[in-house]
């Protein structure tokens, strides 16, 4: 198989990048970093048939964008966050989805010395299985150890590496050491374009829940500062005609004015008795299923006496 020349594989992935932002409406800007050749080729395989994934040098990536903002002129976001080992991850359907296949395809790694831990590492208490010889390696690392058969066993949990820190020589021989590999790799999500709009991954996360709670919040507020600046407005009028009942229903209770609404009022005044008895009601009704459910007391027969057979206690 002859291999095309540079200048022909140059325009065609120029064509291949521009068809895709033409044809796909939805991409990911996703980070390679510590993604090996065997793992991509898995990650393209789990994806097919739902999003198509592209990688290239990123001044090529900026040039094919740039060339085609004549026609897509929203494309330019993406120019500003190529940076470092990114691609694309093209795709119609839903992001959510096509971000959780993503997640999944990741492996673990041991840890190398000089790379950036993406997470906490913590060791835990274990019995290492190695011999008292590699005593002083742990105390150099102020690990906490004892000598248990023979074997070097780590006392309690240590906490040894921190997130953002880079991973050094003597922890990560330790790690190798006890066949621990604390870090996943894949692709991350850095940013998603969706119909001309750039935004970070996390907003994938809010639900309809989420966006009604901070609607309905925001509502709070709107109707708590027109009821305090006496200024009416749709969210404020539901609570100002309750206020304006209660202010009435006030007067009622106080005078013989009467209306509607106040007539029940006016009568638990006149017999609480009545307003007892209507709190009580719901109660009651309340306590009688429970009372339904409970197993109904068996009643045990009495033990026959000797008297009631007829004979006495010295017969």
């Amino acid at each position: 198989m002859v291999r095309e020349d540079k200048s022909s594989w140059k325009a065609n992935y120029f064509l291949k990048i521009v068809q895709l932002l033409d044809e796909y409406p939805k991409c990911f800007l996703v980070n390679a970093d510590n993604v090996g050749s065997k793992q991509m080729q898995q990650i393209r395989i789990s994806l097919r048939g739902h999003a198509i994934v592209l990688m290239g040098k990123n001044t090529m990536m900026r040039k094919a964008i740039r060339g085609h903002l004549g026609n897509n002129p929203k494309l330019e976001q993406l120019l500003n966050h190529i940076k470092g080992n990114v691609g694309f991850v093209f795709t119609k359907e839903d992001l959510v989805s096509i971000r959780d296949m993503l997640l999944a395809n990741k492996v673990r790694a041991p840890a190398r010395a000089g790379a950036i831990a993406p997470l906490d590492v913590t060791v835990p208490a274990q019995n290492t299985g190695l011999g008292p010889e590699k005593t002083s390696f742990f105390q150099a690392l102020n690990i906490p150890t004892k000598i248990t058969k023979g074997t070097i066993e780590i006392v309690q949990d240590v906490y040894l590496i921190k997130t953002g820190e880079k991973v050094g020589m003597s922890e990560a021989t330790l790690l190798n050491m006890l066949n621990i590999s604390p870090f996943t790799y894949g692709l991350v999500v850095q940013k998603v374009y969706d119909s001309g709009t750039v935004f970070d991954p996390a907003i994938l996360d809010i639900t309809e829940a989420d966006l009604k709670a901070k609607f309905m919040s925001g509502v709070a507020r709107v109707a708590a500062l027109s009821l305090a600046i006496k200024y009416p407005t749709v969210a404020s009028v539901p609570h100002s005609l309750v206020n304006g009942l209660k202010n009435c229903l006030a007067v009622a209770a106080v005078t013989d004015i009467t209306f509607k609404e106040a007539e029940k009022l006016k009568e638990y005044l006149a017999d609480p008795s009545k307003f007892a008895a209507a709190v009580a009601a719901p109660a009651a009704a309340s306590a009688a299923p429970a009372a339904a459910a409970a197993p109904a007391k068996v009643e045990e027969p009495e033990e026959e006496s000797d008297d009631d057979m007829g004979f006495g206690l010295f017969d």
